[in-house]
C-alpha cells in the first residue's frame, strides 16, 4: 500500500492526530486489514467492511472512551477493535481464548456495552447519557444501530423514552445499509426506502443551491422552498415526531461529509440541544467487490482466499439440522395447507429460503420482533392455522412472556423450531442456546423434544406438528451424526424414548445429539444407553423400568444442568419414590466462551472420553475396566 498509517494507530488518540486526507488512506488500510484477517479466521465480513469510515469518523470526532459509543448487535465492530489497540489480536478472532467477535466490557474500555443481540443500543446509550447527567459529568453517548435492528420494538421503546429526555447528550446513528442478515421487511423499511429514493427532493435541493446560490436573497428563499419540499416529499419525519433533531441522510463512506456533520452534532450536544438523530447510508461489503455483490454470502463466512472468494467444498457437506428443518417445512406445507411459516428476520439462518420461494403466501418474516412473532403465531393458531415459528434458542428468550401468556395458557397448537440449541462455537455465550430446556419444561402445556440426529429431527418435527398444543423441537447448529432423514412425513411416538444399547449396572440417559458420544462411552463402560428423545413429557415408564434394573443412572444433555433434563429425571424418580444414585452431566452454571464447538464440548466433559471419565470417577466400582470392555467389544 502507498501508506502504512494503520501500524501507527494504537488508540483513537493517535487517530485524532491525522488529517482528514490521511484518514482516507487509513480507511483503505483498515478495510484491507479486516478482509485479510477475517479470511484467515472466519467471522462477520460484509457488515464490518461497511462501517470502516463511520468507525473512523466517530472515534475522530468524539473523545472515546470518555464519550461512550454503543454498537448495536456488535458484529460490525472489527474496525473499532483494530483502532482501539487490538489489531495484533485479530488473528485470534473468535478462537478459543482469543478476541471476541462482539463488544465485551471485560475486553476493552472502549467496549462500553456488551452486545450481540439486536436493538439494545439506544436503551443502553440513553442510560449512559442520563447517568452522566445525574453525576454531573460532561460526556456524550452515541448509539450506532442498523436499519434491520430498527425493526425491533425495543428500539422504538427507547426512542419513545429518549425523546422526552431533552437535556441528555444522546446521538443515535442509523446505519442504513438496506441489508440485515435477511432482507429487511416491514413498514419502517419501506419508509426508509422511500426517504432514500426521494430523487425529487434530492434533485430539487441540489439544483436550488446551484442555480440560486450566487444570489443571496434568492438563496434564502431557496432554503425555505427546500424545507417545504422536504415536508411535501417526507412529511414530518418519524424521528422528529419522537423528539429527535433529525439530520441526513448522508453518505456513510464520505469522510468529507461525515466528519463535519458529526462535529456539528457534537456542538449541538454540548449545548444540550436535545437528542440528535443522524441517518447515514452505507453499503455492506464496501470495498470488496465480491461482498458488495453478495453481502448475505459474505455476512459470516468461514476461512477463504480473498483473491478467489468463497468456493463450494469439493465434497458436498452433510446436511445440517437447519437444512433438514427447511426441507421438512416445505414437505409438510405441501401436505397440509394450514401450515404457516414465521421467522423473526432469520430466513437464511433458519433454512426458510426455499419455503419462501415455494410458499410466499404462507411465509411471514416479521423483522427482528421475536415477541410479536410468537403472539402473531398465537393469533393464527386461534383461527385454525398451524404456525411453525423458526427461531434461534437464544432469540426465543426475548419472547418468554408471550410464550407463557399468549400461547401456553391458551394451549394453542404451534411448532417452535429451536435452532442453535446448545453450544454454538465462535459466536460464544451470547448465542449459545443453553437454557431452553430449563425455561421451557417449567411451562404448563408446552412439550419439548430433543432429536438425536437428522432423521429423528424430521420425524419429531412431524410429531410436534400433529399435536394440539405447543411443542418445541430443539436442535443444534451444523450437522449431526449423519443419519439420513427419511423422505416421508412419518412421526415418532409422542413422549417416548428407546434403548439403544443394552448393558448392565449403569444406564446412561441421553437427551439430544449427545446420544452418540454417550453410546461410545457406554460401549467402553458396558452400560445401557437410552435415547430419551423427550424432556417433556418425560418417558417415565421407560425411566422407571431402567431404574429398576440398574444400580446407577447418568443423564447427559447439551443444556444447563440447573433445571434441565437431568433435573426432570431426578424429579420423576423422587415422585415415584425410587432412590438411585444419579450423575448429571451437562453445562455448568457459567457462561461458556467462544471457540470450536467440539473443543468446547470436550472441555465440559461432554465428549465420549469425558462422559466415560466422569462415570468412572463417580461409579468406578460399577464399571468394568476399559481393557476388559475393549476385549469384549473389539
Amino acid at each position: 500500500m502507498a501508506t502504512n498509517l494503520l501500524e501507527s494507530i494504537h488508540s483513537p488518540a493517535d487517530l485524532r492526530r491525522l488529517t482528514v486526507a490521511q484518514l482516507k488512506g487509513l480507511a483503505d488500510e483498515l478495510r484491507e486489514c479486516v478482509l485479510q484477517n477475517v479470511a484467515k479466521t472466519g467471522g462477520h465480513l460484509s457488515s464490518n467492511l461497511g462501517t470502516v469510515e463511520l468507525t473512523i469518523a466517530l472515534h475522530y470526532v468524539f473523545n472515546t472512551p470518555h464519550d461512550r459509543v454503543v454498537w448495536d448487535v456488535g458484529h460490525q465492530t472489527y474496525p473499532h477493535k483494530i483502532l482501539t489497540g487490538r489489531r495484533e489480536r485479530m488473528p485470534t478472532l473468535r478462537q478459543l481464548g482469543g478476541m471476541s467477535g462482539f463488544p465485551r466490557r471485560d475486553e476493552s474500555e472502549y467496549d462500553t456495552f456488551g452486545t450481540a443481540h439486536s436493538s439494545t443500543s439506544i436503551s443502553a446509550a440513553l442510560g449512559m447519557a442520563v447517568a452522566a447527567r445525574q453525576k454531573g459529568e460532561d460526556r456524550k453517548a452515541v448509539a450506532v444501530i442498523g436499519d434491520g435492528a430498527m425493526t425491533a420494538g425495543m428500539a422504538f421503546e427507547a426512542l419513545n423514552n429518549a425523546g422526552v429526555e431533552r437535556d441528555a447528550r444522546l446521538l443515535v446513528v442509523l446505519n442504513d445499509n438496506d441489508m440485515s442478515i435477511s432482507p429487511p421487511v416491514g413498514a419502517l423499511n419501506r419508509y426508509l426506502a422511500q426517504l432514500m429514493s426521494g430523487q425529487f427532493y434530492a434533485t430539487a435541493k441540489s439544483v436550488g443551491k446551484t442555480v440560486l446560490g450566487p444570489v443571496p436573497p434568492l438563496f434564502e428563499l431557496a432554503k425555505r422552498i427546500e424545507q417545504g419540499a422536504k415536508g411535501m416529499v417526507v412529511p414530518a419525519t418519524l424521528f422528529e415526531k419522537f423528539g429527535f433533531n433529525y439530520i441526513g441522510p448522508i453518505d456513510g463512506h464520505d469522510l468529507d461529509s461525515l466528519i463535519p456533520t458529526l462535529e456539528n452534532i457534537r456542538e449541538l450536544m454540548a449545548r444540550q440541544a436535545g437528542p440528535q438523530f443522524l441517518h447515514v447510508v452505507t453499503k455492506k461489503g464496501q470495498g470488496y467487490k465480491l461482498a458488495e455483490a453478495d453481502p448475505v454470502a459474505y455476512h459470516g463466512p468461514g476461512k477463504f482466499d480473498p483473491a478467489v472468494g468463497l468456493v463450494p467444498p469439493a465434497m458436498p457437506p452433510k446436511p445440517t439440522f437447519t437444512q433438514v428443518f427447511g426441507q421438512w417445512l416445505c414437505d409438510m406445507a405441501a401436505h397440509d395447507k394450514r401450515l404457516v411459516g414465521i421467522t423473526p428476520a432469520m430466513r437464511e439462518g433458519s433454512g426458510m429460503v426455499e419455503f419462501h420461494r415455494r410458499f410466499p403466501d404462507r411465509y411471514y418474516d416479521v423483522g427482528i420482533a421475536e415477541q410479536h412473532a410468537v403472539t402473531f403465531a398465537a393469533g393464527l393458531a386461534c383461527e385454525g392455522l398451524k404456525p411453525v415459528v423458526a427461531i434461534y434458542s437464544t432469540f426465543l428468550q426475548r419472547a418468554y412472556d408471550q410464550l407463557i401468556h399468549d400461547v401456553a395458557i391458551q394451549k394453542l397448537p404451534m411448532v417452535l423450531a429451536l435452532d442453535r440449541a446448545g453450544l454454538v462455537g465462535a459466536d460464544g455465550a451470547t448465542h449459545a442456546g443453553n437454557y431452553d430446556i430449563a425455561f421451557l419444561r417449567c411451562i404448563p402445556n408446552v412439550s419439548l423434544a430433543c432429536p438425536a440426529d437428522e432423521r429423528e429431527c424430521r420425524q419429531l418435527l412431524t410429531t410436534a406438528f400433529e399435536q394440539d398444543h405447543p411443542v418445541a423441537v430443539r436442535y443444534p447448529r451444523g450437522a449431526g451424526a449423519g443419519v439420513a432423514p427419511l423422505t416421508d412425513l412419518s412421526a415418532l411416538p409422542f413422549g417416548k424414548g428407546d434403548v439403544r444399547f443394552a448393558g448392565q449396572r449403569i444406564a446412561i440417559l441421553a437427551f439430544g445429539t449427545l446420544l452418540y458420544p454417550a453410546m461410545q462411552a457406554g460401549e467402553r463402560l458396558g452400560a445401557t444407553v437410552v435415547n430419551m428423545r423427550w424432556v417433556k413429557p418425560l418417558d417415565t415408564e421407560l425411566l422407571l423400568r431402567v431404574a429398576a434394573t440398574h444400580d446407577a443412572l447418568v443423564t447427559v444433555e447439551e443444556g444447563a444442568l440447573m433445571g434441565g433434563a437431568g433435573s426432570a429425571v431426578a424429579e420423576a424418580l423422587a415422585a415415584a419414590g425410587v432412590v438411585r444414585p444419579v450423575l448429571h452431566l451437562g453445562l455448568p452454571d457459567a457462561f461458556i466462551e467462544h471457540g470450536d464447538p467440539a473443543r468446547l464440548l470436550s472441555l465440559q466433559g461432554l465428549d465420549a472420553a469425558g462422559i466415560e471419565a466422569s462415570v468412572r470417577q463417580r461409579f468406578g466400582d460399577l464399571a468394568p475396566a476399559a481393557a476388559a470392555v475393549l476385549k469384549v467389544v473389539g
